[in-house]
Protein backbone atom coordinates (compact mmCIF):
# COMPACT_ATOMS: atom_id res chain seq x y z
CA UNK A 1 0.00 0.00 0.00
CA UNK A 2 1.23 3.81 -0.90
CA UNK A 3 2.27 5.87 1.92
CA UNK A 4 -0.11 8.37 3.02
CA UNK A 5 -0.89 10.78 5.72
CA UNK A 6 -3.33 8.43 7.28
CA UNK A 7 0.04 6.66 8.73
CA UNK A 8 1.94 8.01 11.52
CA UNK A 9 5.31 6.50 10.27
CA UNK A 10 4.53 8.16 7.04
CA UNK A 11 4.13 11.29 8.78
CA UNK A 12 7.18 11.00 11.21
CA UNK A 13 9.57 10.40 8.06
CA UNK A 14 8.11 13.13 6.10
CA UNK A 15 8.84 15.35 9.39
CA UNK A 16 12.77 14.57 9.68
CA UNK A 17 12.62 14.51 6.02
CA UNK A 18 11.21 18.17 6.17
CA UNK A 19 13.93 18.92 8.96
CA UNK A 20 17.09 18.56 6.69
CA UNK A 21 15.73 20.91 4.19
CA UNK A 22 17.82 24.01 3.65
CA UNK A 23 17.48 27.14 1.72
CA UNK A 24 20.23 25.85 -0.07
CA UNK A 25 19.38 22.02 -1.10
CA UNK A 26 20.67 21.28 -3.98
CA UNK A 27 17.55 21.17 -6.54
CA UNK A 28 17.25 18.25 -8.58
CA UNK A 29 14.76 19.29 -11.07
CA UNK A 30 12.43 22.41 -11.63
CA UNK A 31 12.21 26.39 -10.79
CA UNK A 32 11.21 26.70 -7.32
CA UNK A 33 13.47 27.09 -4.39
CA UNK A 34 12.47 25.03 -1.17
CA UNK A 35 10.82 27.27 0.99
CA UNK A 36 8.61 28.29 -2.80
CA UNK A 37 7.98 24.41 -2.77
CA UNK A 38 6.57 24.31 0.67
CA UNK A 39 4.55 27.34 0.08
CA UNK A 40 3.20 25.89 -2.60
CA UNK A 41 2.26 22.59 -0.92
CA UNK A 42 0.82 24.37 1.39
CA UNK A 43 -1.74 26.11 -1.08
CA UNK A 44 -2.70 22.57 -2.27
CA UNK A 45 -3.14 21.58 1.47
CA UNK A 46 -5.87 24.48 2.05
CA UNK A 47 -7.14 23.51 -0.63
CA UNK A 48 -7.88 19.39 0.71
CA UNK A 49 -8.70 21.33 3.92
CA UNK A 50 -11.93 23.38 2.39
CA UNK A 51 -10.14 26.61 3.06
CA UNK A 52 -9.81 27.36 -0.51
CA UNK A 53 -11.79 26.37 -3.56
CA UNK A 54 -9.68 26.60 -7.08
CA UNK A 55 -11.93 25.58 -9.91
CA UNK A 56 -11.65 22.52 -12.44
CA UNK A 57 -9.26 22.93 -15.00
CA UNK A 58 -10.52 21.81 -18.31
CA UNK A 59 -7.93 19.42 -18.91
CA UNK A 60 -8.95 17.96 -15.26
CA UNK A 61 -12.50 17.32 -16.71
CA UNK A 62 -10.87 15.53 -19.68
CA UNK A 63 -7.83 13.77 -18.48
CA UNK A 64 -8.18 13.89 -14.92
CA UNK A 65 -9.97 10.62 -14.21
CA UNK A 66 -7.06 8.54 -16.58
CA UNK A 67 -4.28 10.21 -14.53
CA UNK A 68 -5.64 9.94 -11.17
CA UNK A 69 -4.76 5.96 -11.06
CA UNK A 70 -1.45 6.92 -11.49
CA UNK A 71 -0.90 9.73 -9.48
CA UNK A 72 -1.94 7.69 -6.57
CA UNK A 73 0.01 4.26 -7.37
CA UNK A 74 3.19 3.29 -6.28
CA UNK A 75 5.33 5.19 -7.96
CA UNK A 76 6.70 8.42 -6.71
CA UNK A 77 4.99 11.48 -8.66
CA UNK A 78 7.23 12.37 -11.80
CA UNK A 79 9.73 15.19 -12.15
CA UNK A 80 8.36 18.38 -13.76
CA UNK A 81 4.61 17.75 -13.62
CA UNK A 82 2.17 20.58 -14.99
CA UNK A 83 0.90 22.65 -11.84
CA UNK A 84 -2.18 24.49 -11.76
CA UNK A 85 -1.45 28.12 -12.39
CA UNK A 86 -3.12 28.90 -9.44
CA UNK A 87 -1.04 27.07 -7.02
CA UNK A 88 2.50 28.45 -8.65
CA UNK A 89 4.59 30.16 -6.24
CA UNK A 90 6.98 32.89 -7.76
CA UNK A 91 7.86 35.68 -5.06
CA UNK A 92 10.48 35.07 -2.22
CA UNK A 93 9.77 33.07 0.81
CA UNK A 94 10.80 32.23 4.05
CA UNK A 95 12.03 28.83 4.47
CA UNK A 96 11.23 28.55 8.09
CA UNK A 97 7.88 30.30 7.75
CA UNK A 98 6.45 28.01 5.34
CA UNK A 99 8.39 24.67 7.10
CA UNK A 100 5.78 25.64 10.02
CA UNK A 101 3.10 26.25 8.10
CA UNK A 102 3.32 22.79 6.63
CA UNK A 103 3.63 21.04 9.65
CA UNK A 104 0.86 22.93 11.12
CA UNK A 105 -0.90 22.17 7.74
CA UNK A 106 -0.65 18.63 7.76
CA UNK A 107 -0.79 18.42 11.48
CA UNK A 108 -4.40 19.65 11.18
CA UNK A 109 -5.06 17.24 8.25
CA UNK A 110 -3.72 14.66 10.70
CA UNK A 111 -5.75 15.85 13.79
CA UNK A 112 -9.31 16.25 12.02
CA UNK A 113 -9.28 12.81 9.94
CA UNK A 114 -11.23 12.09 7.32
CA UNK A 115 -14.02 14.26 8.23
CA UNK A 116 -12.02 17.33 7.46
CA UNK A 117 -11.26 16.18 3.57
CA UNK A 118 -12.95 18.66 1.40
CA UNK A 119 -15.58 17.83 -0.97
CA UNK A 120 -14.95 19.59 -3.67
CA UNK A 121 -12.91 18.16 -6.59
CA UNK A 122 -9.13 18.35 -7.24
CA UNK A 123 -8.53 20.80 -10.00
CA UNK A 124 -7.10 18.12 -12.50
CA UNK A 125 -8.17 14.91 -10.89
CA UNK A 126 -11.65 15.43 -10.00
CA UNK A 127 -13.34 14.09 -7.14
CA UNK A 128 -11.04 12.40 -4.25
CA UNK A 129 -12.17 10.56 -1.04
CA UNK A 130 -10.21 11.13 2.05
CA UNK A 131 -7.81 8.65 1.63
CA UNK A 132 -6.81 9.72 -2.33
CA UNK A 133 -6.76 12.96 -0.59
CA UNK A 134 -3.95 11.22 1.83
CA UNK A 135 -2.04 9.57 -0.33
CA UNK A 136 -2.06 12.72 -2.66
CA UNK A 137 -0.28 14.71 -0.12
CA UNK A 138 1.96 12.18 1.18
CA UNK A 139 3.15 11.60 -2.43
CA UNK A 140 2.99 15.51 -2.82
CA UNK A 141 5.03 16.43 -0.40
CA UNK A 142 7.63 13.67 -0.44
CA UNK A 143 7.98 14.72 -4.43
CA UNK A 144 9.27 18.23 -3.11
CA UNK A 145 11.53 17.02 -0.58
CA UNK A 146 13.05 14.65 -3.22
CA UNK A 147 13.22 17.63 -5.61
CA UNK A 148 15.65 19.08 -2.99
CA UNK A 149 17.47 15.31 -2.13
CA UNK A 150 16.12 15.76 1.07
Amino acid sequence: MTENLYQPSAVHELELRLSRLRQDSPRQWGKMTPAQALAHYSAQMEMVLGQTFPPRQFMGRLFGRFAKPGMLGEQPLRRNMPTDPCFIVTDERDLDVERKRVQRLVAQFVAAGPAACTQHPHSFLGRMNPLEWATLMYKHLDHHLRQFAV
